[in-house]
């Protein structure tokens, strides 16, 4: 092996080790067939559908999601071709970026966090253009009387609440079939793909462009890469557009979907010290490295920073469904 191990590094490895394990628990335990999981959220998740039998439903639970949130934007009246629009542009642009970026360094760019990042971004945006134009395909396709039933339900979607029958609760059956089988079109995987796409991006553009601005270009400005207009552009426009997505879009941000971020960042760092096993050279980025014996405490911190990073963005997302729909009552529309 090119990598040279110190008894340290053994720590380090512990560190990104329980960090994934720690991941990997709560996606099983929110997002899996746990029998711990309530039985109102576990028909919401990734790996599990509801039977097609079922006639009564739940409201959707908190963090989760329902086709026409997908699609569908916060703000009423504006028409869903708008969001498909700036996710469509969104993409073109950022793509239009990253082929700038790997014709201006070639392929190795990839040998940073930012470029990993910043394809996430590119893929959220692509399934987002995606879904956005089928569910705007499927809306302009169904009956006006129905359309006009799907726009007054999801005007009202906060006033929802059916419940299933269970024990001593009652049970009160959905008086529109409309509604009823609005509730019932679960996000199916490449939907709930688009919001992990989202959450998980939302975390790594903060922590990029946090560390960028804030560390590397006042202390750790190297000969590898320097700062410029493409540099610059690569540290704003994907914070820029992704930020202007969420003002529009009604996904939910809990706080659960953290474990994806911390994945995709364990991910990396593995994948960094793959490369350097294999006669990689120089780190990209010097708190990564592990010949120093600050090396611990270096990932101790970079751990814990990923909690602030994603908690900014769900600050924002909690501002948004807090204080707009205070602001503008009869323009803003709560998902939940």
């Amino acid at each position: 092996m090119a990598l040279v191990v110190c008894w340290y590094d053994f720590v380090c490895f512990g560190i990104v080790g329980v960090a994934m394990f720690w991941a990997l628990w709560v996606i099983w335990k929110k997002e899996g067939a746990s029998e711990r999981v309530e039985d109102s959220t576990i028909y919401e998740s990734l790996l599990v559908t509801r039977p097609d039998g079922e006639v009564f439903v739940s409201a959707l639970p908190k963090g989760h999601i329902s086709t026409s949130q997908l699609w569908t934007s916060c703000w009423k009246g504006l028409h869903p071709g708008w969001l498909l629009a700036i996710r469509f542009v969104s993409f073109l642009v950022l793509a239009g970026f990253l082929v700038w970026d790997v014709s201006a360094w070639d392929a190795t760019i990839f040998v940073y966090y930012t470029e990993w990042t910043f394809a996430l971004v590119m893929l959220y945006f692509a399934l987002g253009t995606i879904v956005s134009g089928y569910g705007w395909w499927l809306s302009s396709n169904k009956p006006p009387s129905e359309n006009g039933a799907r726009r007054d339900l999801e005007a009202n979607n906060a006033s929802i609440n059916t419940y299933r029958q269970s024990g001593s609760k009652g049970t009160i059956k959905l008086q529109s079939h409309y509604a009823q089988e609005e509730i019932q079109l679960r996000a199916g995987f490449w939907g709930y793909l688009m919001q992990i796409a989202f959450q998980t991006c939302a975390g790594a553009v903060v922590l990029t462009d946090i560390v960028f601005w804030c560390v590397i270009v006042p202390f750790l400005s190297t000969a590898h890469l320097g700062l410029n207009v493409l540099m610059g552009c690569m540290h704003t426009l994907n914070a820029f557009f992704l930020l202007l997505d969420a003002s529009l879009n009604s996904l939910p941000f809990p706080w659960f979907r953290l474990s994806y971020f911390v994945l995709w960042s364990c991910l990396y760092v593995i994948f960094q010290w793959v490369i350097h096993a294999m006669g990689f050279s120089w780190w990209p980025y010097p708190f990564l490295e592990l010949d120093t014996p600050w090396a611990t405490l270096w990932y101790f911190c970079m751990a814990l920073i990923h909690i602030p990073c994603y908690g900014i963005f769900a600050l924002i997302i909690k501002a948004k469904y807090t204080i707009l729909p205070k602001l503008f009552p009869h323009t803003f529309v709560r998902p939940y």
